[in-house]
């Protein structure tokens, strides 16, 4: 099996990125493989766990601090604050290998953070005319998270038959506190076993 796209190569500060939603990811996938797209990664599971203090001081000015495991692999990731320029979205990103996720995590709770939210998802990664492009199944749907420079951005939807009017501004954890808000049944975090924490 492939290694999933972890992390982006040095000196690369800004991820840009854009979020469709896709009811039919077999389609897209086939549109990848027919242009003759690269396959990164084949379909693994990742799980993410975003980190804050008490006083939530990170999530509410905009930046995010992740842990996300994956197979054998871990990386810890800062975000910063959400720009958008010609509807993709825009944020410093800073990741860095884990040889240890669970002494992260206890470095992290040491230094006044907690886990906050676990998200989990199924991703395929392909490499296509410049562009990393994700195939995620998530507990809430579907989506292709597309990373690259805008024009490239905007050529990939095109060739991929995306509405980049349906672009979605939103991380999976705010998509998923909007779902809940409609769905309060559902579980804290978003994750596919009906685990409660």
């Amino acid at each position: 099996m492939a290694t999933p796209v972890l992390p982006r190569p040095a000196g690369s500060r800004d991820e840009i990125e854009i979020k469709l939603p896709a009811s039919d990811l077999e389609a897209v996938r086939a549109r990848l493989r027919d242009g003759g797209a690269a396959l990164e990664a084949a379909e693994h599971d990742e799980v993410d766990d975003l980190y804050d203090d008490r006083e939530r001081r990170l999530s509410a000015s905009g930046r995010a601090l992740r842990l996300r495991r994956s197979g054998d692999r871990a990386i810890l990731t800062y975000k910063g604050p959400a720009r958008f320029q010609a509807g993709a979205k825009i944020r410093e990103e800073r990741e860095a290998r884990v040889s240890d996720p669970e002494e992260v995590s206890a470095i992290l709770e040491r230094l006044g953070f907690e886990r906050r939210f676990r998200y989990e998802k199924r991703r395929e990664e392909w490499r296509w005319e410049g562009c990393v492009i994700a195939l995620d199944a998530t507990p809430i749907g579907t989506f292709v998270e597309i990373e690259g420079d805008p024009a490239a951005i905007r050529h990939v939807v095109g060739r991929l038959e995306l509405d980049p009017s349906e672009a979605i501004p939103y991380s999976y954890a705010e998509l998923y506190v909007r779902r809940r808000k409609e769905q309060p049944s559902l579980p804290l975090d978003m994750v596919w076993a009906s685990e409660k924490r």
